[in-house]
């Protein structure tokens, strides 16, 4: 391979915190926001124009249920509950007694929302601003290199959130991950107008009868309706197989092809579909979606048993109830897992599901799962915690735990913890647990 031997250069220090948080997606900017409220002075560093992640730049508005399966306990608060109730305010919101689409966001009015939470704790934003590398001296981090509009500069901090999503932090500073074998393909979301126009046209069956044409393979997706406009869904119809978006050259080819696949389910529409209906694109995603890439090996790998069974852990950071949702990677579909032992397999689009069991009935049902705070944490830097979706968990523990309203809750316990660390002179995985979710249940979360 050909290389390019870049010349030696000083790197100027632009900002100094106590935190760094590397990521701004909700994940990202939780930990901000609570390592804030306990005295910490924290900067967030994000390669998008906006926070949110998935969330906005991803365009993907749905939070899951905050309440165990039956619905009566509420399991998650803290700032996914705030920012509910924030958006509520403002009509940006649509709830749901379905606890798979139990809110429904407007992702623009997120968007400020999150920038409000930002200024008004005094966090330091560094958007359109790309992690490039770490510093490291021994078993600690003291500073991370990024690059924006000012060229290439360095944020030196005491303690460090990776909330990457693809683990770029933790990985660029050797920490062992793993591959978690075939992985659950990204999707190119879509905000489409007019779908209603076309009455009784069902236009799920026509791209299952016609997609071919148009370059489409068989597929499965979801959509819904986006608080505050009128005939505007959500559509997340499609998949890119075979792709890894932690690499370059595949998120590249993912990005376009994403979006081929948007048009190409939107032209099947207006060739098959009522002549006299419209339908328009209004506002494809910043990002694709993407659902698994890498993950690192921590403490604690999270187990499928963990989460089907609803495992107890004594130092649980975070709670849900989300189901097992694999979207399968070889072909069209998804297989459901419910913690009763239910099972839904969907074969393609527009298909009635097949419903089994994946095991026999059992004297009670678990009603939600937890997360540990050691699936977050590692042994060799003393000054880094893991939060979102690179945690340590299997195939499908990860299915479940994936979802935004469980990741934001890992968000919250990176911030807490770091500042414990911080503040009592300890690494990371010295933080006691008992002081942690203390902290955390201080700060809104539900802790069980």
């Amino acid at each position: 391979m050909n290389t390019i031997t870049e010349p030696e250069r000083n790197v100027p220090v632009v900002h100094e915190a106590d935190l760094v948080v590397i990521g701004g997606s909700c994940t990202g900017v939780f930990a901000a926001v609570r390592a804030a409220r306990m005295g910490l002075k924290v900067a967030i560093v994000e390669k998008q124009n906006c926070f949110g992640g998935v969330a906005t730049a991803a365009a993907v508005n749905i939070w899951h249920s905050l309440h165990e399966t039956t619905g009566e306990r509420r399991i998650i608060g803290g700032l996914t509950a705030e920012v509910i109730d924030r958006l509520r305010r403002r009509g940006a919101v649509l709830e749901s007694p379905n606890p798979s689409s139990a809110h429904r966001m407007n992702t623009e009015e997120l968007k400020i929302e999150l920038d409000e939470l930002v200024v008004a704790h005094g966090i330091t934003p560094f958007l359109h601003t790309v992690f490039a590398a770490p510093v490291r001296e021994g078993d600690r981090l003291t500073a991370v290199i990024v690059e924006n509009k000012n060229g290439r500069q360095a944020v030196r901090a005491r303690q460090f959130v990776d909330a990457t999503g693809d683990a770029d932090l933790a990985l660029r500073c050797g920490l062992p991950s793993y591959d978690p074998g075939s992985l659950q393909p990204p999707t190119t979301c879509a905000k489409i107008w007019g779908l209603g126009s076309l009455g009784d046209f069902d236009w799920q069956r026509a791209v299952r009868e016609h997609g071919a044409e148009f370059g489409l393979e068989k597929d499965w997706g979801w959509g819904g309706p986006i608080p505050g406009l009128d005939d505007v869904q959500l559509r997340a119809d499609t998949h890119v197989f075979e792709c890894d978006t932690s690499d370059g050259a595949q998120l590249s080819r993912a990005e376009i092809e994403g979006r081929r696949q948007v048009r190409a389910i939107m032209d099947t529409i207006r060739k098959y579909g009522p002549k006299d209906a419209k339908i328009a694109l209004v506002d494809l995603p910043s990002s694709i979606g993407a659902r698994e890439t890498r993950r690192i090996a921590a403490r604690y790998r999270m187990t499928e048993h963990d989460v089907l069974y609803g495992t107890r852990f004594d130092d649980a950071i975070a709670n849900g109830s989300y189901r097992v949702d694999i979207h399968h990677a070889d072909g069209p579909g998804i297989t459901f897992r419910y913690l009763d032992g239910t099972e839904v397999v969907i074969p393609e689009r527009g298909t009635p599901g097949r419903e089994g069991r994946w095991r026999d009935p059992i004297p009670e049902d678990p009603t939600f799962y937890q997360v540990p705070f050691r699936s977050l944490v590692q042994d060799e830097i003393a000054n880094l915690v893991l939060a979102g979706r690179m945690l340590d968990a299997d195939k499908n523990a990860f299915s479940a735990v994936r979802v935004m309203v469980n990741m934001n809750q890992t968000g919250e316990a990176a911030g807490v913890a770091s500042a414990i660390a911080m503040q009592s002179g300890c690494a990371i995985r010295e933080v006691d647990v008992q002081g942690l979710r203390n902290a955390l249940a201080a700060g809104g979360s539900i802790i069980i």
